[in-house]
């Protein structure tokens, strides 16, 4: 994960700034994902996992503003730039009120652009940080020790696959949050694109069967229809 490249989606429908900041950005080092209405905008968040989306306010099909509202009221807490043509306080105040993290008015200078993005993608990254796992954690009668790939409930001893491990962590480090599927197979399996697979299915079935007392009415591990997955302590 150290050495991965930070994803960008860069919603923004005059041609020819997006290709001047999908350039821009590249050269930096991110890897860039382009839309160019709100509608693909929705359909790509919801399909991939991004550290950052760049967006537009001003845009064919669905609005900024409305892209920011989709995306808070599923839960997706990607960081969010807006670019846009209004300048007015009303409108920072409104493109904030809805969730946005960083508001820049156009003309804007590059080099200011790039820095709001290297920071809010370290910001971000330290909340992830701030929100580590513990080598050894306990939860109920179950304890999970991460370096040496064993936990226990109050039966036995199980030997953890490097995958289960991941997953674990990925799920207790985001604890009472859902985490969606597309973030679990980008963080665990290294897939940006959501592929149909049962894969993450099949673990959480898993970890119900090792810490649950009864596996068909899970209270550590849950499944969020249509979003993802939760673990609740």
């Amino acid at each position: 994960m150290a050495n991965r490249k930070y994803t960008i989606l860069l919603v923004e429908d005059e041609e020819n700034l997006h290709e001047a900041l999908k350039l821009n950005l590249e050269l930096e080092g991110y890897e860039v994902s382009s839309s160019f209405d709100g509608a693909t905008a929705l359909q790509r968040i919801h399909q991939e996992h991004f550290d950052l989306i760049v967006l537009d306010i001003m845009l064919p099909e669905i609005d900024g503003i409305a892209v920011i509202e989709s995306i808070r009221l599923q839960n997706i807490q990607v960081p969010i730039l807006i670019l846009s043509a209004k300048n007015s306080s009303a409108d920072r105040v409104a493109g904030l009120k809805k969730g946005a993290d960083d508001y820049l008015t156009k003309p804007f200078n590059l080099e200011e652009l790039l820095l709001r993005v290297n920071k809010l993608i370290k910001k971000n990254e330290l909340i992830v940080i701030k929100n580590a796992v513990p080598d050894l954690f306990v939860f109920g009668d179950n304890k999970i020790d991460f370096n040496g790939l064993i936990a226990y409930n109050k039966k036995s001893e199980i030997a953890l696959t490097k995958r289960e491990a991941m997953l674990l962590k990925l799920l207790i480090e985001n604890k009472n949050e859902v985490v969606t599927r597309e973030k679990i197979l980008q963080a665990v399996w290294g897939y940006n694109v959501y592929p149909t697979t049962r894969t993450i299915d099949n673990f959480i079935l898993n970890f119900r069967k090792y810490f649950e007392a009864d596996s068909r009415h899970p209270i550590y591990f849950h499944s969020v229809r249509g979003l993802g997955y939760k673990f609740t302590v």
